[in-house]
């Protein structure tokens, strides 16, 4: 058999395989989160979320929300130079992301083992 032949067999059952990997992980509704950054914001997503005074303050402000918050917390950039940082017996993530709105915002959470912290929010 040529080498073309053997070729487009490969090239056809690697796109079938591909069709079915693409059909089966979108039942199960899973994603890929390798990624450092995918990990961090996955993580401080499945936890519980409580808020600090501090953020509690500027949520009363009415410039940013909750749902900016986790808008941030779906697409935001960790900023690892800032982040990992042990503080009150968790660690502290910095995360740079833009509100439902469009703006920037960056957002301090400390992580716990058991639940999350809003511990700020600020305008860049």
């Amino acid at each position: 058999m040529k080498f073309v032949h053997r070729l487009a067999y490969y090239l056809f059952g690697l796109l079938l395989g591909g069709m079915f990997l693409v059909f089966f992980f979108q039942k199960k509704k899973t994603e890929f989160c390798y990624l450092p950054n995918c990990r961090v914001l996955k993580d401080l997503r499945s936890k519980q979320l409580s808020v600090s005074p501090e953020a509690q303050q500027k949520l009363n402000e009415k410039w940013v929300t909750l749902e900016d918050i986790k808008a941030c917390l779906q697409n935001g950039d960790v900023d690892f130079s800032k982040s990992n940082q042990p503080a009150e017996n968790g660690k502290l993530y910095v995360i740079e992301g833009l509100s439902a709105k469009n703006e920037e915002i960056t957002v301090e959470m400390i992580n716990y083992t058991e639940k999350v912290i809003l511990k700020d929010i600020k305008r860049p």
